[in-house]
């Protein structure tokens, strides 16, 4: 099992990015692997599970683990077969803008595969 994190840094306003996070119907909008998020639940909360669905139809379950407003931190668990990640953001402010970063958990093929992905997703989510 594998360790990568992956950061990106711009201009959008801290809180902007964790609106852009914490609403599940907008990832589509900054994440281009993403066509839709299938979930009851419209707000970003621990214990929320649903499906995300890839630009080319598959669908990935997940399990959001924990969220924690205060510090814009959210960890949660991802499932495709038998392949499995655990994916923990954060955001935060950095001078006139913002940093997120991403630490994923999984296996060293997959985490490379998807680096890519995640890298272009990060660089859109803190755009103005």
């Amino acid at each position: 099992m594998g360790r990568l994190t992956l950061r990106a840094a711009g201009r959008a306003r801290p809180e902007t990015v964790w609106r852009r996070y914490a609403c599940v119907d907008r990832w589509a909008s900054w994440s281009p692997q993403i066509r839709a998020v299938h979930t009851p639940e419209r707000r970003l909360a621990a214990g929320m599970r649903g499906t995300v669905e890839s630009v080319v139809g598959l669908r990935v379950a997940f399990l959001v683990e924990s969220v924690d407003q205060d510090h814009r931190t959210w960890t949660w668990r991802v499932r495709l077969g038998p392949t499995r990640l655990r994916l923990r953001h954060d955001v935060r402010g950095q001078g006139h803008g913002s940093m997120t970063s991403l630490t994923m958990h999984g296996r060293w093929p997959v985490l490379l595969a998807y680096a890519p992905f995640a890298r272009a997703a990060l660089r859109r989510l803190v755009r103005p």
